[in-house]
């Protein structure tokens, strides 16, 4: 098999990614402007937290994890990778269905571990009604997440980038059609999520399937499948641990009114870059360095790895200044109309700027972590996120007395710089492969210059543009365009000044 063009890749994840998450806004923009940071939108929110809380173990976490190592060694090596997946996909399956099933029996209980601030208010029983409907979507989008899996290993990753999509634009559809027919907006959200997961599965199966890989699940097991739950079992506790960072969060916010819904628009902020860059760096290296151990290319490890690091800052650092410098312009332009008000958004845009101090270090967990997973080592990022899950819970209980929800956005981001330190002295072992090449240690600090340069224009430009920021929606969509404008092309400007970029490496990567 060719080897991958890691930019190349990450511009193709990141790019489909991209326009997922700006759907995605579009998506919570209309939320905000139907139901601003109300009941109806707190039930939907916790209501469709809960499948995205159990997609981590089953679907871009855990699972995968373990699965894409295995099926691109196994696929490299030239062995049974079909047969593999088909029986990956019917074990997933069958403990799917199963987790389904109690999850419509115990969905009370679910609701109350996720908000027990709900209890006795009109926001628990709706979100107990919508977690029943959306739950089914874990099953769908954990399949289609193992269809995507393999697709990665075999280099194409466009369908599996572009699936995402579905979901926004469904749920959008269905927001509109609700409005226009005067149907409950919630119940709307919440019956749009199982149709998004299977327009999503379907998108994915069929690429898999003209790729030459028709995977339908079947029941069996090998000492493979064995190994598979034995490297998946440490990654899921890692997840759980992940999950139980997220859920104090939700504790916390939930003894403020309308708390829930300014922590989860500002997670949807701070989510774009790292989505952006994160997920792509994820999709891409993994089964490209797993392949790379199969092949003992050591050197072409360290050159991915090294690769990754550089396009995760030349993306992530501008972003997190961009959220660190105005926070309140970003919130204000996209959410502030209708239900969401300037109290609302004054109230998320701090919660903003503490994600972004901490979007560096969640960009370079995704670079470092697959140096464990593709040697099939998951139990010591596990208890580098047992640890991480100490500081979190510590700082967010301890903290809420003077700060508030505020306490879990601080407790977050100090717990994701807690993780990244221990994965990048747990790394130190892996050699070469996990030690910054001279390139990258020339382009980092050049890199961090051009962001605060651009940092420092657009907050000069964000005082200078406030009458239009203050006027109507079209000129303050204007105002934010031309300040995104502005600060892409300074930081373009500043990067390749500086040296902290070369355009001969974006020429490469875009040939066909």
């Amino acid at each position: 098999m060719k080897p991958i063009r890691l930019l190349k890749a990450f511009i193709t994840v990141g790019g489909w990614t991209l326009a997922s998450r700006l759907l995605g806004f579009v998506r919570d923009v209309m939320i905000a402007a139907f139901l601003g940071a109300g009941p109806v939108a707190e039930a939907f929110l916790v209501a469709f937290a809960l499948p995205n809380m159990f997609r981590r173990f089953f679907a871009e976490g855990a699972f995968n994890t373990a699965f894409v190592p295995m099926f691109a060694k196994r696929y490299e090596a030239g062995g049974d990778a079909r047969g593999f997946a088909a029986s990956a996909a019917g074990a997933l399956g069958v403990v799917l269905i199963v987790l389904c099933l109690l999850a419509l029996v115990f969905m009370p209980w679910l609701v109350w571990a996720m908000a027990s601030g709900f209890s006795g208010d009109a926001r628990f029983d709706m979100a107990v009604d919508m977690g029943r409907i959306v739950f089914v979507y874990i099953l769908l989008i954990s399949l289609a997440a193992l269809v995507s899996g393999v697709l990665n290993a075999l280099g194409r990753f466009a369908a599996a980038a572009a699936a995402p999509l579905f979901l926004n634009i469904i749920l959008i559809g269905f927001m509109y059609g609700a409005a226009q027919f005067g149907i409950s907006i919630g119940t709307a959200l919440a019956y749009g999520v199982p149709v998004a997961g299977v327009a999503q599965l379907a998108l994915v199966w069929f690429a898999a399937r003209r790729a030459g890989f028709t995977i339908i699940p079947r029941l069996s097991w090998s000492p493979e499948l064995k190994r598979l739950a034995m490297i998946a079992a440490p990654a899921a506790l890692a997840g759980g641990v992940v999950q139980i960072n997220l859920l104090v969060g939700r504790q916390v916010a939930s003894f403020t009114d309308g708390a829930i819904a300014w922590l989860s628009y500002a997670d949807r902020l701070y989510q774009l870059p790292l989505g952006v860059v994160g997920i792509a760096i994820g999709v891409v290296l993994l089964p490209e360095l797993a392949r790379r151990l199969a092949a003992s290319d050591g050197l072409g490890g360290k050159g991915a790895v090294n690769r990754a690091a550089e396009f995760a800052l030349v993306l992530g650092l501008p972003s997190a200044v961009a959220l660190v410098v105005v926070p309140g312009l970003l919130v204000g332009v996209l959410f502030e109309r209708g239900a969401f008000g300037a109290e609302d958004t004054a109230a998320t845009a701090i919660a903003v700027a503490i994600y972004g101090l901490g979007l560096p270090a969640f960009v370079l967990q995704k670079v470092i972590s697959p140096l464990f997973f593709a040697r099939e080592d998951t139990k010591r990022p596990f208890y580098y996120a047992l640890a991480s899950m100490v500081i979190n819970l510590g700082l967010a209980v301890g903290l809420m007395p003077w700060l508030g929800y505020l306490a879990a956005p601080v407790a977050t981001s100090v717990a994701a710089w807690a993780m990244l330190g221990l994965l990048m002295l747990g790394a130190r072992g892996f050699g070469d492969a996990a030690r910054m090449d001279a390139r990258l240690k020339h382009r980092v600090p050049r890199q961090l210059a051009a962001a605060l340069i651009m940092g420092a224009i657009i907050f000069g430009l964000g005082l200078l543009l406030a009458p239009w920021l203050a006027a109507g929606t079209g000129l303050r969509f204007a105002a934010l365009g031309l300040i995104v404008l502005v600060g892409a092309l300074v930081y373009g400007v500043a990067l390749v000044a500086l040296g902290g970029f070369a355009r001969s490496d974006l020429r490469r990567a875009l040939r066909p």
